[in-house]
């Protein structure tokens, strides 16, 4: 089973994309915060990491940086979730090694589809 980490602060958008997500039979994990993610993502391994840019505790892109640094965990995919869509914001996310950039609002559908041609 695939096994994805949901990193949003926004509790309707978390459980928006938690439910569209378990429908398509997917394991997901939930992090409402940058400091949670970061712990989940040291202890357990993802197929797919989705992350809000903006959240308390440790931004998203503080995140995946950290991340990248971790034994093991230079190849997990990375997705980012954010408002913040110009393109000096998705230049930063694509130097720290952000695989995938969905900009809000988006379509649940939409995102279904990315994540399948991802984690096939």
């Amino acid at each position: 089973m695939v096994k994805i980490l949901l990193a949003e602060d926004e509790e309707v958008l978390r459980m928006l994309v938690m439910d569209t997500l378990e429908d398509e039979g997917y394991d997901i994990d939930e992090a409402q915060d940058g400091l949670e993610a970061y712990r989940l993502i040291e202890e357990n391994e993802y197929d797919l990491v989705i992350v809000d840019h903006m959240m308390p505790g440790m931004t998203g892109l503080e995140v995946i940086e950290k991340v990248r640094k971790l034994p093991g965990r230079q190849e997990t995919k990375v997705m980012m979730l954010t408002a913040k869509s110009q393109q000096s914001d998705r230049d930063c996310a694509n130097e720290i090694g952000v695989d995938y950039f969905i900009s809000k609002p988006f379509s649940p559908l939409e995102l279904v589809k990315i994540i399948g041609g991802i984690v096939k």
